[in-house]
C-alpha cells in the first residue's frame, strides 16, 4: 500500500506500520516483529479481557469498584471519577470524562481479585495464548505496561473486526459510547465538550482535532500511546491502521498530530479508490 510509505517520513528511528483493508487483505511495512512499547493501547487489549470476564460470569460491568457509585463501566470508560495517576477521586462518577491510568488498573485489580490470580496471567490465558499472540507480555501497568509486535497486533485487530472471545453484543458495547455527552480530555491532544469513549477505546466522534484522519467517521475506534503509537478501527468499513515506533509521543506530539492524521486519510483515500 502505497499510504504506508508515509510512515518513512516520520522523525522516528524505529516503525513499523499495518493497514487492513476490507477484504482482509494486509499491508506492512518496517520490522514487523520489532517489539514496541505499546503505552496506552495497552488498555484495548487489557480491557477485552476484562469483557472475557465479564462474559464469564467472573465480574459485572456494573459491579462497583472504588468510590461510592463508581462501577467497573465507569472505570475502563474513564468516567469515574479519578486522576490521570492517584487514587483519591477528583470528581463524582459519571459528571466528567477524566483520563484515568488509575481507573484502569483498579478495574484490572478488581479482576485479579475475583479471579484470583494476577492480572497479568488472566490476559494471557483469556486473550492473549487464544490469539496467537506470543510475542505480546504485559509488564507492570495493565493501563500502559504491554510490548508487543504489528504482528501480534494484526491478530487483536483480527478480533476486533470479527470477535471470538467476545459475544458480537459485547464487542459491540466496547466500541459504544458510554455515559455520553461527557467533557473531557484527550492528552497531548485536545479538550472537547463532548469527549465520548467506549469500554477501553476512545471513540472518535466529532473532536476535532484528533490524531485519527479528517475522514475518519465519528464511528471510528481505537487509542494511541505516549510510546508514540496508533491503533484504529473503522467498524463499518472493515478497514484498521496501527503503527508502533520508538519515540516517545510527547518528543514529536505538534508533528505527530499533523503527520498521523495525513497517514490516516492517504490510507482511507487509497483503500476508496
Amino acid at each position: 500500500m502505497r499510504a504506508l510509505r508515509l510512515v518513512n517520513e516520520w522523525p522516528v528511528r524505529t516503525v513499523a506500520a499495518a493497514v487492513v483493508a476490507p477484504d482482509g487483505g494486509v499491508s506492512t511495512t518496517g520490522p514487523t516483529e520489532h517489539s514496541f512499547r505499546l503505552a496506552s493501547i495497552t488498555k484495548m487489549l487489557s480491557s477485552w479481557a476484562i469483557l472475557v470476564a465479564c462474559e464469564e460470569g467472573t465480574l459485572q460491568l456494573d459491579l462497583q469498584v472504588g468510590q461510592d457509585g463508581c462501577t467497573l463501566r465507569h472505570l475502563l470508560s474513564h468516567a469515574g471519577g479519578y486522576a490521570f495517576d492517584g487514587s483519591t477521586p477528583i470528581a463524582r462518577p459519571g459528571i466528567r470524562r477524566i483520563y484515568s491510568n488509575t481507573g484502569i488498573e483498579m478495574a484490572a485489580a478488581a479482576l485479579a481479585l475475583a479471579a484470583e490470580m494476577p492480572f497479568e496471567q488472566y490476559l494471557r490465558e483469556a486473550v492473549l495464548s487464544p490469539l496467537g499472540m506470543t510475542a505480546t507480555v504485559l509488564v507492570g501497568s495493565p493501563a500502559h505496561g504491554a510490548r508487543s509486535t504489528v504482528g501480534d497486533l494484526l491478530l487483536f485487530v483480527n478480533e476486533l473486526l470479527h470477535p471470538l472471545l467476545l459475544s458480537m453484543e459485547t464487542a459491540v458495547q466496547f466500541r459504544t459510547v458510554q455515559f455520553p455527552g461527557l467533557a473531557g480530555l484527550v492528552p497531548g491532544v485536545g479538550r472537547y465538550d463532548d469527549c465520548p469513549w467506549g469500554l477501553g477505546a476512545e471513540v472518535r466522534g466529532d473532536k476535532q482535532p484528533h490524531w485519527t484522519g479528517t475522514h475518519n467517521s465519528r464511528d471510528t475506534f481505537g487509542h494511541f500511546g505516549g510510546a508514540g503509537t496508533l491503533l484504529w478501527v473503522e467498524p463499518g468499513a472493515h478497514i484498521s491502521c496501527l503503527a508502533l515506533t520508538d519515540r516517545p509521543f510527547n518528543d514529536w506530539a505538534p508533528e505527530a498530530l499533523q503527520l498521523w492524521p495525513a497517514l490516516s486519510d492517504a490510507v482511507l483515500a487509497e483503500v476508496a479508490s
